[in-house]
């Protein structure tokens, strides 16, 4: 009898599971978020919260009926690569003086080439971080630096094409050194407080951090079939670096000599730049941009009558009015610091309009890609007389002056 009764048992469990099996199985899927009434209670906290925020207004010049430059094609210019952006970044000082040098080349050789500004801002920093070691934390360490940084970089390092080292990762669309360059900064601040000064293990930490968001700069390239390394393409580029100079006009130095260009992107205190008085330093500019040689400048650009939507730079005369900017009304907003050492930029063309100079502006900022000719603005020559502080241009222009120096 059990056995008859086991039987019927196992029977049942067989017929069961073959029921079960004959069934459709239940299937999971992927559902896209649907908003819910909890999506509106958190709504509403967020709202309750959260402080009415303010219009953000700034005091701008009204450009409105003036008689402006619009485009391009009303300037003579000179060749130059294609205006690229420097995204979220403080690089400007490389992207112009690579965009300068670019120029120089094919001047010099009609070479067209675009080179790596971010390959010069990697090896930049890795100065900095030695400097800043050395001087045990008493040296600038910023995303800031100068003109002249960048054949100070190509002689150490070499340069490479802009292909080979854009310092983008894959599928990253614009450059941004904003993580990248805090936690070097705090790392470097870490060294300080610990008194950890050791430059081969600090220089390795920041390359390695910079390798992590730039990618790794290329020690050997290839280009048109033949390999070279980053110093062997430099040489191939036939540039001398040694013919190119940097002229200030500041009335807190001395006029006709060498001197320093005192502002903290200058970090390493460069002593080349030769200080002339302003009217020689508007004529040299005029003389170069007619005579077919570009510059890389730096100046101001945050005034009233600085707009991106305008593209142009100008000096209200609620400012100053055109007849009383000189050299005191440059070096007053140089010494109280509403004339800052903001940005670098390449000078590529001229025009006249109305008896007015305007100079053809290369810009990797954000601003220059508002509107109308991307990359590029339109500055009054009252606006680079007050507010621009520096340029680098061939030694050529400049050998009539010279002789004016000590």
């Amino acid at each position: 009898m059990k056995s008859i009764i086991s039987f019927l048992a196992i029977l049942i469990l067989i017929s069961s599971a073959s029921f079960i099996t004959a069934q459709d199985m239940d299937k999971g899927v992927f559902i896209e978020h649907k908003s819910g009434f909890y999506d509106e209670v958190l709504k509403g906290i967020k709202e309750f919260n959260e402080k009415p925020k303010k219009e953000k207004k700034s005091f701008k010049m009204d450009f409105t009926g003036m008689d402006l430059p619009k485009s391009i094609n009303e300037f003579t210019y000179y060749w130059h690569s294609e205006p690229i952006s420097q995204g979220q970044t403080g690089t400007c000082w490389s992207f112009s003086a690579t965009s300068f040098l670019e120029s120089e080349i094919y001047r010099l050789h009609k070479k067209q080439v675009q080179l790596s500004p971010i390959y010069t801002a990697y090896w930049e920093y890795v100065e900095k971080t030695k400097e800043y070691i050395r001087e045990r934390g008493n040296s600038e360490f910023g995303e800031g630096s100068e003109a002249n940084a960048v054949p100070r970089i190509w002689k150490e390092y070499g340069i490479v094409p802009f292909d080979s080292y854009p310092g983008l990762l894959p599928e990253q669309k614009y450059h941004d050194h904003s993580i990248m360059f805090s936690e070097m900064n705090d790392y470097l601040k870490n060294i300080k407080s610990t008194n950890s000064w050791n430059e081969d293990e600090a220089v390795k930490t920041v390359k390695a951090i910079m390798n992590h968001y730039l990618g790794v700069p290329p020690t050997e390239i290839v280009v048109d079939g033949k390999k070279y390394f980053p110093k062997e393409y430099f040489a191939y580029l036939k540039i001398n670096l040694d013919d190119y100079v940097d002229i200030l006009s500041v009335k807190q130095q001395p006029y006709w000599k060498q001197v320093v260009y005192e502002v903290p992107d200058n970090w390493w205190f460069s002593n080349d730049y030769y200080n002339i008085p302003l009217d020689d330093f508007m004529n040299v500019i005029k003389s170069a941009i007619k005579n077919g040689y570009t510059m890389a400048i730096g100046g101001d650009v945050s005034e009233a009558g600085y707009d991106s939507w305008a593209k142009c730079a100008l000096v209200p005369t609620f400012d100053i009015p055109s007849e009383y900017i000189n050299e005191d009304a440059r070096q007053f907003r140089f010494s109280n610091k509403t004339t800052t050492d903001d940005h670098g930029i390449h000078l590529v063309g001229y025009t006249e309009k109305n008896g007015i100079t305007w100079f053809l502006i290369k810009d990797s900022g954000a601003g220059s890609r508002n509107t109308g000719d991307i990359g590029y603005y339109f500055y009054h020559e009252d606006y680079v007389k007050l507010k621009i502080m520096v340029f680098m241009v061939h030694k050529d222009v400049f050998k009539d002056l010279f002789k004016r120096f000590n």
